[in-house]
């Protein structure tokens, strides 16, 4: 997996196909692999990148000083960016919402439309019974590994206080052995982790830093989903009225890993989305070429 030097340390990433960049981001205690349904769906033409960032599936830990706070991770997204020279990125967001707010931090000049899946967003930080059990964990000695084990559990993982309102459909044990494995092999994986569950911000501030995406200036997909408990149905109206260019296009029958319920209908969307933004001629079909333009 190749791998570039950011501030806060070393961040892997795994990249396929050319043209204008798709940057998938993902959630806590996750990877880049929850993408692995929906990525050989998507048009082709485009670059598609997607890092591992340090949210408790990381194969490394990051440097012992490294800011893992939200704006932090912020940082590290730019810092991410910047490294591999990316521009005009569309970024896509899900799960983890701390992203959305590289517009309040001024972080976004490479960033140039949004794809918004379920996320974190206005005060729902941390989100729903599973957020919230998170930061326990994190506060609590031992809590993340407990809870990092439980989660290799299926019946564990599939209540709501885990994994159980994340997806509707069941979590195949291999991928999440895989999102495990780095915390229980190495214990600084989980303290990353417990840097972000540690700092907390005040619900004012979360919900300004949110409506702070007013002054972005791109064009964005909100692909929110119509079921579950833990990202608010209203939060997809509401984040798509409040970005100048937003769109909100609902996913049936999906919770919040809406690209595990449905990867067909996500890749759908996010396909057309690309496509008619983009500056490139690009074939539209799953896995095509460029096109010359004209």
């Amino acid at each position: 997996m190749p791998v570039v030097e950011v501030t806060a340390g070393r961040v892997h990433y795994v990249e396929h196909g050319d043209g204008p960049p798709v940057v998938l981001l993902h959630g806590l205690l996750m990877d880049h692999t929850v993408w692995d349904r929906v990525l050989p769906l998507l048009p082709g033409g485009f670059r598609y990148v997607r890092p591992v960032l340090p949210l408790g599936a990381h194969p490394e830990p990051m440097r012992p000083d490294a800011d893992l706070s939200l704006r932090g991770l912020c940082g590290v997204i730019a810092d991410f960016l910047a490294a591999l020279d990316l521009r005009d990125v569309t970024l896509v967001h899900s799960d983890w919402g701390g992203g959305l707010f590289l517009t309040a931090y001024g972080l976004d000049e490479r960033v140039g439309r949004l794809i918004v899946l379920p996320c974190e967003a206005f005060d729902n930080f941390p989100p729903g019974l599973p957020g919230k059990l998170a930061v326990l964990a994190a506060r609590v000695p031992g809590g993340l590994t407990l809870a990092v084990r439980q989660l290799r559990i299926r019946w564990l993982r599939e209540t709501p206080l885990l994994f159980g309102w994340m997806a509707r459909t069941s979590l195949p044990d291999e991928l999440v052995r895989g999102w495990t494995e780095p915390g229980l092999r190495d214990r600084r994986v989980l303290r990353d982790v417990r840097k972000y569950g540690r700092t907390l911000t005040a619900a004012a501030e979360l919900i300004a830093n949110t409506e702070a995406l007013r002054g972005f200036s791109g064009e964005a997909l909100v692909l929110w989903s119509s079921a579950g408990k833990v990202m608010p149905r209203e939060h997809g109206p509401r984040l798509a009225g409040l970005l100048p260019g937003g769109r909100l296009v609902e996913i049936d029958d999906a919770y919040v890993l809406s690209m595990i319920d449905q990867p067909e209908a996500v890749a759908g969307a996010m396909a057309d989305f690309l496509v008619g933004t983009s500056n490139t001629s690009v074939d539209p079909r799953p896995g095509g070429r460029p096109r010359p333009a004209g």
